[in-house]
C-alpha cells in the first residue's frame, strides 16, 4: 500500500506485507553514514514539531525517553531478494481461509461495508481482500513500538526526509486525540492498524467511521472499512467497475499487446480471441482493459481494469497487487484460478540475474542486476523477445536465456 515497495514474507520466503509499501532507495543509499547524535536530532526535531502546532504534552508523551533502535536501521538496509511466480504466492497468500474469513467480515460488518459503498463507491470484497492480507482482521498487525521505528528510520540517512515526514505525521495522530502512544504498535516500517496505514495516509484519509470522535484504525471495524474505502477512493477507485477478471486466451495473439501500459476496448479483446473463463464470449463493449499476464503467455491470464490500478498504487509489487486483486474477486465469488494455457518453466533468481546482466550488456536493460522481475526488467525482456522473433509476452523463459546466450 502507499509508498512501499513489497517482497512479501510467505512462510518465512518473503519480508513481511508490513514492509511491503515502503520503496527502496538508490543502491548507494544503503552504505550512507549517518553523522551526529541520535539525541541532537531528536532534539531538534522536538522543536520543529513545536513549531508545526503540535502541543507540547503530545511530544513529551510520544518522544520522551526515545532512544535508538539499531535493529531498525538494519532491518531497513538489508536486502533481500526472492522470486516466486504470482501462482507460488496466491497460493500462499490467496488463501481459501481467507477467502471465508473474508466473507465472513462481509457479513459480519454488513451495514458498515454498505454505508462505505455508498459514500465512497467502493465494494466490500477489495476491502476485506486487503483487510486480509495485511493483518488477517487484526489478527498480524505487527508487534513494534512504531514511534521508536519511525523516530530511528527518521534520524537514519537512508530515507531520514520521508520518515520524518511520517513521524510528524504519527504525532499529529496522538494530538488529534485518534490514539496514544503506548497504543502505536505496528510493523517496523511504521504502518499502523489492521489494514497497515502509513502515518501520512493514517492521518490524511483515517474516517471515524462509529461516530465515537475518534479514528481508531487499531480497534473499530466501522473505522477501519470506511477509512480502507475513503484511502481506495482516493486513489482513483470507479465506482461500479470491475478491477481484475480471469480470462482465456488464444495459442496465438499479439502478445505485445499484454502490457499493463495498454489498454484496448474489451471488444477488441474479444476480436482477438480473449473469452471468458470457461468459453463465454466476452462483453462487446468498449470498456478498456489491459491484458495482464504475470506467468507469460502460457500461464494465468487476466484483464485488468482501471481499478486495478488502485492496487499498484496501495502496492508497488505487481505481483502482490495482483494477489490482493484475485483474492478480492475469491471473496466476491469468482473460481480459482486456473493453471493457464500450458506448464510454465521454473525461472528463478539466478536465471533473472544471468538475463539481466546479459540484456544490460547488449543495451536493452538499465536497472540494478538484482534477480527481481519487475516492470524495467520485463520492458526488456519483451525487447529482447521482438528482437529474436519469440512471443513478445514479457515474461522470462529458459530459451529466451539460451538465444541471449549464443549471440
Amino acid at each position: 500500500m502507499r509508498l512501499r515497495f513489497c517482497l512479501l514474507v510467505v512462510l518465512g520466503l518473503l519480508p513481511t506485507a508490513a514492509m511491503a509499501n515502503v520503496p527502496p532507495p538508490p543502491a548507494a543509499a544503503r552504505n550512507c553514514q549517518n553523522t551526529g547524535t541520535f539525541e541532537t536530532w531528536l532534539d531538534k526535531f522536538r522543536a520543529e514539531a513545536a513549531k508545526t502546532g503540535i502541543s507540547k504534552a503530545t511530544i513529551a508523551s510520544a518522544l520522551d525517553g526515545m532512544t535508538l533502535d539499531p535493529s531498525i536501521i538494519a532491518r531497513d538496509r538489508r536486502q533481500s531478494f526472492f522470486s516466486q511466480t504470482f501462482a507460488e504466492v496466491a497460493s500462499k497468500l490467496a488463501t481459501k481461509g481467507r477467502q471465508q474469513s473474508g466473507t465472513a467480515a462481509i457479513k459480519k460488518h454488513q451495514v458498515h461495508f454498505a454505508k462505505a459503498a455508498e459514500k465512497y463507491g467502493v465494494p466490500a470484497a477489495p476491502i476485506a481482500a486487503f483487510w486480509a492480507l495485511e493483518s488477517d482482521f487484526g489478527s498480524g498487525m505487527g508487534k513494534l513500538p512504531v514511534l521508536r521505528s519511525l523516530a530511528t528510520l527518521a534520524y537514519d540517512c537512508r530515507r531520514g526526509e520521508m520518515f520524518r515526514g511520517e513521524l510528524m505525521a504519527a504525532l499529529r495522530i496522538i494530538d488529534r486525540g485518534d490514539l496514544k502512544p503506548a497504543e502505536m504498535i505496528g510493523s517496523w516500517a511504521g504502518e499502523l492498524g489492521q489494514t497497515q496505514f502509513l502515518p501520512t495516509h493514517y492521518w490524511n484519509h483515517a474516517v471515524d467511521g462509529d461516530g465515537d470522535g475518534r479514528r481508531d484504525l487499531m480497534r473499530s471495524p466501522a473505522d477501519i472499512i470506511a477509512s480502507t474505502a475513503a484511502f481506495m477512493a482516493s486513489l482513483g477507485w470507479r465506482r461500479g467497475e470491475p478491477w481484475l477478471e480471469e480470462v482465456s486466451v488464444p495459442a496465438e495473439l499479439r502478445w505485445d499487446q499484454a502490457d499493463l501500459a495498454i489498454q484496448h476496448p474489451r471488444s477488441q479483446w474479444a476480436k482477438w480471441g480473449v473469452k471468458k473463463v470457461g468459453g463465454a464470449a466476452l462483453a462487446a463493449d468498449a470498456l478498456p482493459a489491459s491484458l495482464h499476464l504475470p506467468m507469460g503467455r502460457n500461464g494465468p491470464a487476466f484483464l485488468a481494469y482501471q481499478n486495478f490500478k488502485v492496487y499498484l498504487q496501495w502496492n508497488q509489487a505487481l505481483t502482490y497487487a495482483t494477489t490482493a486483486a484475485y483474492l478480492a474477486t475469491r471473496i466476491d465469488g469468482a473460481a480459482p484460478v486456473s493453471a493457464g494455457r500450458a506448464p510454465v518453466a521454473p525461472f528463478g533468481h539466478q536465471e533473472i540475474r544471468d538475463l539481466q546482466q546479459i540484456m544490460k550488456g547488449r543495451g536493452l536493460y538499465a536497472g540494478e542486476i538484482d534477480g527481481k522481475l519487475g516492470a524495467g526488467t520485463r520492458a526488456a525482456v519483451r525487447a529482447a523477445q521482438l528482437k529474436l522473433g519469440l512471443p513478445a509476452d514479457a515474461y522470462p523463459t529458459p530459451e529466451l536465456l539460451e538465444r541471449m546466450k549464443s549471440r
